[in-house]
C-alpha cells in the first residue's frame, strides 16, 4: 500500500503519520511538505518525503509520478481563520488550487485512488440555535475567507475526483487540539503563555480573544484515526462531520489549562486577537461517522490539555537551553 499525505510537516499530519507507522509498519508512507520547510517531529522515521509546493501544477505532478499513491489524505493548505483575514488570496489560492492540481496530476496519469479531503466546521458558519448539533446537512453559510476556501476545495473535490474514476470523501472536522499544537489556535496560545509564565519568561499576565465562542474539541489523535476509518469507509461522494459531539465555551478549556499548571496569572482581552466575524457555537452530530465506522472519541479533553501544556514546556524549555 502506498500512502500519500499532504501537509505531512503540519500538525495533524504529524500525527496522522505516527498513526499509520504505528499500524502499518510494513506500508510505504509518502509525505509532501513546503520546500525548505523542515520536519521537526517524531513521524519523520520510516517517512518519504517529498517537497513540493502543490500551488504549482509541476510540482503536483512531480509528486504523483514519484508516488503513484494508492490512498491519498488531503491536508495541504492554510489552516488558520485569523490569517485567512489578512491574507484571504494567498488562503484561497493555497486551498482550493492545491486540491485541484493533485486531482488532476492523479486523472491525468490514470490513477485511480482514494482520497480523503479535510474540510472544516467553519464552512457551517453562522448556525441558528435550532441547527445545534450540527448535521451534515445543514445549509453551508461560511463567514470568513478560510471557510469560503474550504467550502470551494470540497465542491471542486467531488467534481474532479469522480470525473476520473477516484473515490472521494469529504470531511468537515470540528476543533481538535493537542500535543504539538501551533500557537496561531486560543488554547495552544494559552498554554504557551502558561509554559513562559512558568519558567519567568514573560509576566503573570495572560493575553486572550474571545472565551464565550462554543467549540467542539477532539483530540487530534482521536481525529487521525477518523480520518483513516473514513478514508477505507467512508462512501464515496460522503461528507462526514468529524467532532466529539460536545460543545465547550473557549472558556473551560483556559479553565482547564490553568488548573493544569497552577500559576496565578492575570487573564487581559488582547483586542488583537478577536476575529471580525466569530460563530458563536460551532457543536457538530458524529452520527454519520460512527455509523460508517464505528469511531468513537477516547481521550478525555483534560487529558488532551494536560499533555499539551507539557509539550509547550519542553518546547520552550528546549529553546532556553
Amino acid at each position: 500500500m502506498r500512502v500519500l499525505v499532504t501537509g505531512a510537516g503540519g500538525f495533524v499530519g504529524g500525527h496522522l503519520v505516527e498513526f499509520l507507522r504505528a499500524e502499518h509498519p510494513d506500508w510505504e508512507i509518502h509525505g509532501v511538505v513546503l520546500p525548505r520547510a523542515g520536519i521537526s517531529w517524531s513521524g519523520a522515521a520510516g517517512l518519504n518525503v517529498l517537497e513540493a509546493d502543490l500551488d504549482d501544477p509541476p510540482a503536483a505532478a512531480g509528486v504523483l509520478d514519484a508516488v503513484r499513491p494508492d490512498r491519498i489524505v488531503h491536508l495541504a493548505g492554510q489552516s488558520s481563520v485569523h490569517l485567512s483575514w489578512l491574507d484571504p488570496g494567498g488562503t484561497l489560492r493555497t486551498n482550493v488550487l492545491g486540491i485541484v492540481h493533485v486531482l488532476d496530476a492523479a486523472r491525468d496519469r490514470g490513477l485511480r485512488p482514494a482520497v480523503l479531503v479535510v474540510g472544516s466546521a467553519e464552512e457551517y458558519g453562522m448556525v441558528d440555535p435550532s441547527e445545534i448539533p450540527i448535521r451534515e446537512t445543514t445549509p453551508l453559510r461560511p463567514s470568513s475567507p478560510y471557510a469560503v476556501s474550504k467550502v470551494a476545495q470540497g465542491a471542486l473535490a467531488l467534481l474532479y475526483g469522480p470525473a476520473g474514476g477516484m473515490r472521494v470523501v469529504l470531511t468537515r472536522t470540528f476543533h481538535h487540539t493537542g500535543p504539538g499544537r501551533g500557537e496561531a489556535f486560543a488554547e495552544s496560545s494559552f498554554a504557551r503563555q502558561l509554559a513562559e509564565v512558568e519558567r519567568g519568561l514573560r509576566p503573570p499576565v495572560l493575553q486572550v480573544g474571545n472565551l464565550e465562542a462554543v467549540r467542539d474539541f477532539a483530540d487530534v489523535r482521536d481525529v487521525v484515526r477518523a480520518y483513516w476509518a473514513l478514508l477505507e469507509h467512508g462512501e464515496a461522494g460522503g461528507v462526514y462531520n468529524v467532532c466529539s459531539g460536545r460543545g465547550r465555551p473557549i472558556r473551560e478549556l483556559l479553565d482547564l489549562l490553568l488548573s493544569a499548571s497552577g500559576a496565578r496569572v492575570e487573564v487581559r482581552i488582547d483586542p488583537a486577537r478577536l476575529r471580525p466575524a466569530d460563530v458563536p457555537v460551532l457543536v457538530g452530530d458524529c452520527a454519520r461517522l460512527r455509523a460508517a465506522t464505528g469511531w468513537a472519541p477516547a481521550i478525555p479533553l483534560e487529558r488532551t490539555l494536560r499533555e499539551l501544556l507539557d509539550d509547550w514546556r519542553e518546547r520552550i524549555a528546549a529553546g532556553a537551553r
